[in-house]
């Protein structure tokens, strides 16, 4: 994982985008380089378009520079990391992750099925994982396209 930094100075290098620092860590079991910059809105963007662009792109430089398999052997999974900048993402995350979990407690408390907003596949993702171990809720995604959506649903299991 540590090309994963290098590739992050290289792009930053030579897209002139000054950067004070890169940190790695770990939130929710996923691998997260983090930029320090003072220069934020440029790396996030609008709603954070940029920033899950680069992600995007440094994914994509990582994948390109793996060993090529040997024939017939069993070929690695790409680790999966996030790029985040400021803390940003991390703060997305840990936002979702507790609207899940008061949400959880919502069906709970009322025994019904709480349906939330349309959300990425990520944030789906996100909150499917936060809730799996969770007493007396399961969740589904229902819907189609952009209006998928997470429902927590009450359980007597």
């Amino acid at each position: 994982m540590e090309s994963v930094s290098a590739i992050l100075k290289e792009l930053l290098t030579a897209a002139s985008i000054p950067y004070s620092s890169i940190e790695q860590s770990s939130v929710a079991g996923q691998e997260i380089f983090s930029i320090r910059t003072d220069d934020t809105h440029t790396l996030i963007g609008a709603h954070g378009d940029t920033l899950h662009a680069i992600d995007f792109l440094v994914k994509k430089i990582y994948e390109n520079r793996l060993p090529t398999p040997v024939e017939g052997a069993i070929a690695e999974r790409t680790p999966m990391f996030l790029v985040d900048v400021n803390e940003y993402r991390t703060k997305q995350i840990k936002d979702l992750q507790t609207k899940a979990l008061m949400m959880a407690e919502r069906a709970r408390s009322f025994q019904y099925d709480v349906e939330l907003s349309p959300m990425s596949a990520y944030e789906r993702l996100i909150v499917h994982t936060t809730l799996q171990d969770a007493p007396n809720v399961k969740t589904e995604s229902q819907g189609e396209g952009r209006s998928r959506r997470v429902v927590i649903k009450y359980s007597t299991d």
